[in-house]
């Protein structure tokens, strides 16, 4: 399952092969590292799940993700023991985590999950931690506490961009705990002020420092050409060691009679190409293909000549060098075939409203369809083009139309290459903007592609904007299983991580079925506490002091965990990405922290009617008790999910999971 991506990341951090992932690097980073110091050497391909590790040492990388999902365990026990001051509690909560057969599952294979789920956790511990030094506010303790939450934010945020919603809690909490301050009349204006500019360095500065310093080890680890090249632009591609812009030099500005390659900025958009095949009959005119290509190609050249004359006398040695200019109306020939970019109002072949583009003419005569505008985006009319860092557009001088690569892949015909139209739609968007990678012209000197190299600050938001466009461009394959957030909580449907048929070693992810559901209660539970304690409070009914704290508890500790829960689970279903079970487990331990909170509660408070003080006590012991035994027995039942079945499968009545399917959509 996903050991094949993460795995293979780790690999590629080992021999500093450069890649391309939709999430940030940290995760990976820290696998990689954990490979590299127990041994492993990178060589394992890691092509699809089930094949043998065999002689490489895949351990480390294993444990060291197995450890990080063993500490959530302590992690939940501290968070609920400081937020409701009860050791039945937090062991409740514990308990949950210990026998919960998703989290073990999870947590034992080279996943980002756990990693994530550890700094996550390690976030809300040091923001309720230091929540707790309130009273002493600027001793050692509190700024320890205050700059490791900062710390954990950035490790969250720099595993998956899902942190975000931890960083928006610890947000939440801040300017609450800010807003508090500033309504104490015993604090003068300058110690709000330092209480301000603490928080500032330390939940803001720190980590952004610390995730742009992630970022910079992931660049300069990852310095030699790899399978993520093409993602890039090519000034990045030209820091690459090994890629073919790598200490290449080339003539800085653009000049007629040069010969070019024009490259897509959109992500994977190729390069401008065009070859000897016509479109088939009913596609358009039947005039030759212009597609946009991955692949480096000879057939990827094109000439760059004057609109009203030839370049014939431009290749004359003695001729003085003209340079084009932003706003000039150019023709471009294809230098194998001898045609021109050429654009008509014929429908293109997929995208319906767009014009198709074709090479046309004999020898680099053709009509006025082939001239084109050429224009530098931000520039302005005269300004010289640059290789490699200008962007420009290309537009149809008769149609108004401009040269853009749609993302579609063409038929057979089209050799499955990328379509490339002519929009009339004049939005500003990568498919639509072009750059100069390759030049070629013997009359103009020769300039080093170091000094195009981009600033950190540049790859960093490329990289970024690469990033998101990746993540929103993952959307479901044609009958592929995706799960919906509804499914999450009522642990509708699991995970296949391993194994198909009865000869395989089968491990499924799916949640302790009790514990869940328990969970889920808990949820309704809660709302129904909050709202009653709340109501209780506003009336000013007199409590006594322990049923005080039980309200503080519910209303201060359980909002901030059920908070918590609501912002790891609702923007899910605003996302338009595919999604996965594996999703909602940080919105689980939410939910399980809850659980412990409530269920403690609730406890105390039955208890608290009855009398005398033995008998409460036995009530609340024997509640408790109930609760831990049900979750370890049901995970007795289901611990093989976890650990691997063997045997025939459940749909058989021999086998051991044969009565355990409660669900139907539970495939296991």
């Amino acid at each position: 399952w996903d050991e094949t991506h993460f795995g293979k990341m780790g690999s590629y951090y080992i021999n500093r092969t450069f890649f391309f992932d939709v999430h940030p690097p940290l995760g990976k980073m820290l696998i990689g590292l954990a490979g590299y110091l127990s041994g492993y050497d990178g060589t394992f391909p890691f092509q699809k799940p089930g094949d043998r590790y065999e002689q490489h040492n895949y351990v480390g990388m294993r444990g060291f993700c197995a450890f990080l999902g063993s500490c959530l365990v302590p992690f939940a026990y501290l968070t609920v023991l400081e937020l409701s001051k009860s050791l039945p509690a937090a062991l409740l909560t514990a308990f949950i985590l210990i026998f919960d057969t998703g989290c073990i599952t999870l947590s034992q294979y080279i996943l980002l999950d756990p990693i994530l789920m550890f700094f996550l956790m390690g976030a809300v511990l040091s923001m309720v931690k230091c929540n707790s030094c309130a009273d002493r506010p600027f001793s050692a303790s509190w700024w320890f506490w205050l700059s490791l939450t900062g710390v954990n934010l950035a490790g969250a945020m720099g595993v998956k961009f899902v942190g975000l919603f931890v960083v928006i809690l610890v947000g939440l909490n801040t300017i609450y705990d800010l807003w508090d301050l500033l309504g104490n009349l015993s604090l003068s204006l300058v110690v709000f002020g330092k209480h301000l500019l603490a928080r500032v360095l330390c939940l803001i500065l720190l980590p952004l420092a610390l995730y742009m310093a992630m970022f910079a080890v992931h660049f300069a680890v990852l310095n030699k050409s790899g399978p993520g090249d093409g993602f890039f632009s090519s000034a990045f591609q030209s820091q690459l060691i090994g890629n073919n812009l790598h200490n290449v030099s080339v003539p800085e500005h653009l000049a007629y009679g040069s010969v070019v390659t024009i490259k897509n900025l959109r992500m994977a958009g190729g390069y401008l190409h065009s070859h000897w095949h016509l479109y088939p009959e009913g596609v358009g005119a039947r005039q030759q293909q212009v597609t946009a290509y991955l692949h480096k190609d000879l057939n990827n050249l094109w000439i760059i000549k004057k609109h009203d004359s030839d370049t014939a006398d431009l290749s004359d040695p003695s001729s003085p060098v003209e340079f084009v200019r932003h706003g000039d109306i150019i023709r471009l020939e294809h230098k194998e075939t001898s045609r021109n970019l050429h654009s008509h109002q014929h429908e293109a072949p997929l995208t319906r409203k767009h014009f198709q583009v074709t090479g046309y003419g004999i020898n680099g005569t053709g009509d006025s369809n082939d001239f084109w505008r050429i224009e530098v985006v931000g520039r302005k009319a005269g300004k010289l083009i640059k290789v490699l860092r200008s962007q420009v557009r290309l537009t149809h001088v008769s149609t108004g139309c401009i040269l853009g690569s749609s993302g579609k892949t063409l038929p057979k015909w089209g050799w499955e290459q990328v379509e490339v139209t002519c929009t009339p739609y004049l939005k500003e968007t990568p498919n639509s903007l072009w750059n100069f990678e390759d030049h070629i012209n013997p009359k103009l000197p020769n300039i080093s592609l170091d000094v195009l190299k981009p600033s950190f600050a540049e790859i960093l938001l490329e990289s970024h904007m690469v990033m998101i466009r990746g993540n929103s461009g993952l959307k479901p394959k044609d009958n592929e299983v995706t799960s919906k957030p509804w499914h999450w909580p009522i642990n509708y449907q699991g995970l296949r991580f391993s194994g198909v048929n009865e000869t395989d070693y089968r491990v499924y992810l799916l949640g302790n079925p009790v514990i869940w559901w328990l969970n889920l209660v808990t949820i309704g539970l809660y709302l129904l506490m909050a709202v009653s304690t709340a109501v209780t409070l506003k009336r000013g009914v007199q409590l006594t002091s322990e049923l005080k704290e039980l309200s503080r508890v519910v209303l201060r500790g359980g909002g901030q965990i059920m908070l918590g829960w609501l912002l790891h689970y609702l923007p899910f279903f605003m996302m338009g990405r595919v999604l996965y079970f594996h999703h909602y487990f940080p919105a689980m331990l939410f939910s399980s922290m809850l659980t412990g909170i409530t269920w403690d509660t609730l406890l105390w408070f039955c208890a608290g009617f009855l009398s005398p003080s033995t008998t409460a006590r036995k009530v609340y012991g024997g509640g408790f008790l109930a609760l831990v035994l049900l979750t370890m027995y049901s995970f007795y039942l289901f611990h093989p999910l976890s650990y691997g079945m063997i045997g025939p499968m459940a749909s058989d009545p021999s086998s051991p999971m044969a009565g355990l399917r409660w669900m139907d959509s539970w495939e296991f």
